[in-house]
């Protein structure tokens, strides 16, 4: 019902349909509806490469498409080593960020990756079904369009293809021949140009936009927050219903990058399919106020902290100062907390002190005699990103603390156009007593990662062992701004294995941590493995240089691969 509900309230087409798509030999041009699978608008100028460029409508869940992929990473691989840029290109109306990224990290899928909004491209260039390959050379000029071979139709599987058109097509661009068949009938999956019509009757501000602003948004749009606006008014909401709803119907916002197949995590902030078509609906209808009786009542959001009455609280010692732009440093101050003897934390929060320029805090333990080096570093307390709120250990367990340990913070800060400050606090809340279990929040770090110059799709693993049965608690990946995606596997003694998160879509700007909604048992022997993806390609619009070797290195322009985990064991062991 839900799924049937959302497919009326996707967002129409931004753009009229084309009356004559392409002929062959036409140049490809005009504005682009085109976003990345990271939300960023694409030029049609961006799919050419310097011999060509190929332009592969897909579908997540068309088995034609699928049968293709196999084929399409060997070409992509044999043909972009000659300049020739592969890009997946996903059309249907109701395809979006989230599943087109899992569905191309499935596919191991090597290149750019684009949602076709309003399916304005596909008509552009006279695109029905999926798979179809389009054709370009460096001008633009469209110069094949059709399928990819002769080996798979919603008919007939061929043990191989005894028509390559697609080969034969990009060898006669790259040998400046004509091509001789400049195109085929392409079988398979027909684009879904679903009507959009709203179909959930009236929706007002007050009884069905404002709980869900406040439960998924008002966390960070609020005053003081992180959000660029606050939305807890009618008056914050109705003038950018637009953009709320463009913005969720995307799954831009809330920021949630989990694939929803694996995993159940107690801080998801993904909105449902009926919150969705709610914004969306909103918005069509015109932003209507409805009855405040009906709404609900406005949140008492805690002005000092969320977690229980804090034992201790710990200050920044001087306000760090943050200029109104460029691209900063860590910072690091190193506390001693004064603890003669061990503690046990059994709540912990992180409370920004200006949350508009504060992007990540680390607080790292340091015990009696452990190198002051960051790359020895492997045990935290409490990091903080936005959105989040407090860190509570699962009961009965704890952090521990030794005694005489120091305190390293870690803040990294992004400029948002003015000169400011910040001056960061942590309130910590101990065990009444020393738990059955110590909570570990540690790391597991390939030092040795090395991305190739250009390399659109590199590959990095990295694994560690549990040496006692466990609880895992939460995972965090993180990398910097070549970061592309992150999977985390359990590898059980029996050698079988487990996905337990997959973010298909690394974002750099939000580094979350992902909380099970209950403690996962591990046996003892059982392997956790990272595998990270890494884009070193100019394609990578964050990428500092596409022209360097990158290697681990605490700064942005460096990268890391750091897998965040933590978990719990019987404090006998854990100690």
């Amino acid at each position: 019902m839900i799924a049937a509900l959302l497919l009326t309230l996707l967002p129409q087409a931004t753009a009229p349909r084309v009356e004559e798509p392409l002929v062959v030999g036409e140049v490809l041009s005009g504005r682009s509806a085109l976003r990345d699978v990271r939300g960023s608008r694409r030029s049609y100028e961006e799919l050419v490469g310097a011999a060509g460029g190929v332009l592969l409508f897909l579908g997540v869940d068309c088995p034609l498409a699928n049968l293709y992929l196999p084929r399409v990473r060997e070409l992509a691989t044999r043909f972009g080593e000659r300049g020739v840029r592969f890009t997946g290109v996903y059309s249907n109306e109701n395809e979006f960020a989230p599943e087109i990224a899992a569905h191309a990290s499935d596919a191991d899928l090597p290149f750019l990756i684009v949602r076709d909004t309003g399916q304005r491209l596909a008509d552009l260039v006279g695109v029905e079904r999926t798979p179809t390959a389009v054709v370009l050379d460096a001008a633009g000029s469209l110069r094949y369009r059709g399928r990819i071979d002769d080996r798979y139709s919603v008919a007939t599987r061929r043990p191989s293809a005894e028509q390559q058109e697609l080969l034969a097509a990009l060898e006669a661009l790259l040998a400046d021949r004509p091509i001789a068949r400049a195109e085929t009938d392409a079988d398979g999956c027909l684009l879904d140009r679903t009507p959009l019509e709203p179909g959930i009757g009236e929706v007002t501000y007050h009884r069905d936009v404002a709980p869900i602003l406040q439960s998924r948004c008002q966390a960070c749009h609020r005053e003081g927050q992180i959000g660029p606006f606050p939305l807890e008014t009618y008056a914050d909401a109705a003038r950018r219903s637009r953009m709320l709803a463009e913005v969720t119907v995307e799954r831009r916002m809330p920021p949630w990058h989990a694939d929803p197949r694996y995993g159940h995590f107690a801080n998801d902030r993904s909105l449902s399919a009926a919150e969705i078509a709610v914004f969306r609906a909103w918005a069509l209808q015109g932003a209507p106020r409805g009855d405040a009786s009906d709404g609900p009542k406005p949140p008492a959001w805690p002005e000092a902290w969320n977690v229980s009455t804090p034992d201790l609280v710990l200050t920044v010692p001087e306000a760090v100062p943050v200029p109104a732009e460029g691209v900063l440093d860590y910072h690091y101050v190193r506390m001693d907390p004064g603890f003669t003897e061990d503690v046990w934390v059994q709540e912990a929060q992180i409370r920004p002190g200006n949350a508009r320029v504060l992007h990540h805090v680390l607080v790292y333990i340091e015990p009696p005699g452990a190198s002051r080096g960051f790359s020895r570093l492997s045990r935290a307390l409490v990091n903080w990103v936005p959105g989040t709120v407090s860190k509570v250990n699962p009961s009965g367990s704890a952090t521990r603390i030794p005694a005489g340990s120091k305190l390293l913070w870690e803040l990294h800060y992004t400029p948002n156009g003015q000169a400011t400050t910040d001056q960061t606090s942590m309130a910590l809340v101990f065990a009444d007593e020393p738990p059955e279990r110590e909570t570990t929040f540690g790391i597991f770090a390939d030092f040795w990662i090395k991305v190739a110059p250009g390399s659109s799709h590199h590959r990095e693993e990295h694994t560690m062992q549990f040496r006692g049965d466990s609880r895992l608690v939460s995972l965090r990946p993180h990398m910097h701004l070549r970061g592309k995606s992150w999977r985390y596997e359990l590898v059980h003694p029996d050698g079988t294995s487990q996905t337990l998160l997959n973010v298909p879509n690394w974002d750099f700007n939000w580094q979350t941590e992902y909380f099970f909604a209950e403690p996962i048992p591990i046996a003892e022997g059982t392997m956790l493995r990272a595998i990270a993806h890494f884009d070193n390609s100019p394609l990578n619009l964050a990428n500092p240089d596409p022209a360097a070797e990158v290697r681990y290195g605490r700064q942005t322009f460096e990268e890391m691969m750091n897998g965040w985990v933590k978990y719990d064991l019987p404090v006998a062991r854990g100690r």
